[in-house]
């Protein structure tokens, strides 16, 4: 196919996106107020409860098998590699640009954790159902997509919530154990100005007390930490109800007689996997939806946010990291990792050129960190997205047809 065929696919899914993500935002100005920040959370929830685990758990029910399990292993590597790479460029942005501390987790999450849920979902259906689109027939093209984007965001779900949710409650927990410390300086320091006050066996005294008192501190601190683990883990938030969906949705297509029972139209319990679907096509819609109202805070963000972290971030998830996702999927092709379908590999390359996940607003409204910086982010990279998607969507497609 010809590059500009190529472009025109590639545009429309992304123009899909933008006239929903508009309706979005205009449902939420203050004049409307049908999508107002109250109707927006509830309908986050709805969608973080029954639509994303809807359509995960049929999709992945539908299509995999134990063999396509074997021929997905690298994905999760893959989506790994997402995560450490922006990690890392994420590192090297806040010492080039000294970030302020209580924006570092903003810069890791927003670096590291790119939108794995939502845009492909978006994405992939919409170049199936293309004319021109280059893997070939729509509905073999939509089956098997939605597989890939269904254990895509599953995978992804899961490093979230171990890895993002951890650097930023250890980030803000950080700043907050500051300003606590900072509070009680004078009082940490009576101990050695009695001290100095004292001659002799009490001077001797009151420093060995001191002394003990530092080491029962640290002790009850470890204390602390180690009953702490099991709540740091946050098993809760790792079995998400995505995450338990894709449970689900393996568990029915690898065991065939779960799956004889539920898949198809002959199947006794079809009519469970046929709500299933019904509800997890309402995921799409919403979300843009949703997506186009919270994009609105980052007009009204009051807080300024450095000019040079917003470049950097930016660059990062739309330049740096989809030229190095070509380097590691092309990488794993030539080793013989990943099978040869178009389609497969164009998700893999697809995960590297996402914008920031929107979950990462969630993070920072629950501990309190740079919330409204992280709207106005969020704001001029999904703005800055609609062009360099369409134009990595493009070449990553004739890159793989």
């Amino acid at each position: 196919m010809q590059i500009s065929d190529l472009f025109f696919v590639a545009s429309m899914p992304v123009l899909k996106t933008l006239l929903l993500t508009t309706l979005g935002s205009f449902l939420a100005l203050d004049k409307v107020d049908v999508m107002g920040e109250n109707a927006r959370k509830q309908l986050n929830s709805v969608v973080f409860f029954v639509f994303s685990p809807a359509i995960v758990g049929s999709n992945l029910a539908k299509t995999i098998t134990l063999e396509s399990i074997v021929l997905m292993w690298f994905m999760p590597i893959n989506i790994l590699c997402t995560f450490i790479i922006g990690s890392v460029l994420a590192w090297i942005l806040i010492k080039v640009t000294r970030a302020p501390r209580h924006l570092k987790g903003l810069v890791l999450g927003c670096c590291a954790a790119g939108n794995l849920g939502n845009l492909p979902l978006i994405i992939i259906p919409a170049i199936c159902r293309e004319k021109n689109s280059p893997f070939g027939d729509p509905e073999i093209c939509h089956k098997y997509g939605m597989t890939y984007v269904s254990l895509s965001m599953a995978t992804g779900v899961v490093y979230f919530w171990t890895y993002i949710y951890n650097i930023v409650r250890v980030s803000s927990s950080k700043i907050n154990n500051e300003e606590f410390i900072s509070s009680k300086t004078y009082s940490n320091q009576e101990a050695p100005l009695l001290c100095e006050k004292t001659d002799g066996i009490d001077k001797v005294v009151l420093i060995l007390v001191y002394q003990e008192l530092g080491a029962i501190s640290v002790l009850q601190k470890t204390i602390r930490c180690l009953k702490a683990i099991p709540r740091k883990l946050n098993l809760k938030a790792l079995f998400a109800p995505s995450t338990t969906a894709a449970i689900v949705g393996l568990t029915i297509g690898m065991v065939p007689r779960i799956h004889n029972l539920m898949i198809g139209d002959a199947a006794p319990l079809h009519v469970v996997e046929d709500s299933a679907s019904l509800l997890g096509d309402a995921t799409i819609p919403t979300v843009t939806l949703i997506v186009g109202g919270n994009l609105l805070r980052g007009l009204k963000g009051s807080s300024a946010v450095p000019l040079s972290l917003i470049a950097g971030i930016i660059a990062i998830r739309h330049l740096f990291m989809p030229l190095l996702g070509i380097v590691i999927v092309k990488a794993a092709v030539n080793a013989g990792f990943i099978n040869s379908d178009p389609l497969y590999q164009f998700v893999l390359l697809l995960q590297y050129a996402l914008p920031p996940a929107m979950n990462i607003g969630t993070l920072t409204q629950l501990f309190g960190a740079g919330e409204s910086e992280c709207s106005i982010v969020l704001f001029w990279a999904y703005a800055l997205a609609s062009v360099s998607l369409t134009l990595w969507t493009t070449f990553f497609m004739w890159l793989v047809a």
